[in-house]
């Protein structure tokens, strides 16, 4: 069973989520701090290069299929044009409302 964005626990992640099945990369962007960095894998990546290469570019999109800590810690069924779909994990940290950190991985 899929989780809707819109019913998503916490308001950034939700945000968050959004932008992304929306291809929005500047609503994307807008939700990140300043210092944002990510992990895919277990590997740090430079963030920039990463969400154009793997989301924006190629039309990702997830569906959430769980959600714990708070709304903070996804698994979702990730799609985009590269790779095709893949079952992911997705954490996100979040200060003030603006993303700090997210890490993704295969689930």
């Amino acid at each position: 069973m899929t989780i809707a964005p819109a019913r998503l626990s916490d308001p950034t992640v939700r945000a968050a989520v959004t932008a992304i099945n929306a291809g929005d990369r500047q609503a994307f962007v807008d939700l990140l701090a300043p210092d944002a960095t990510m992990a895919d894998d277990g590997s740090d990546r430079d963030l920039g290069q990463w969400i154009d290469r793997e989301i924006f570019t190629v039309r990702g999109h997830m569906d959430v299929q769980t959600e714990s800590a708070g709304g903070r810690a996804l698994v979702a069924n990730f799609t985009n044009e590269t790779w095709g779909e893949m079952r992911t994990a997705w954490r996100f940290t979040v200060d003030g409302g603006r993303i700090s950190r997210f890490e993704t991985g295969q689930a």
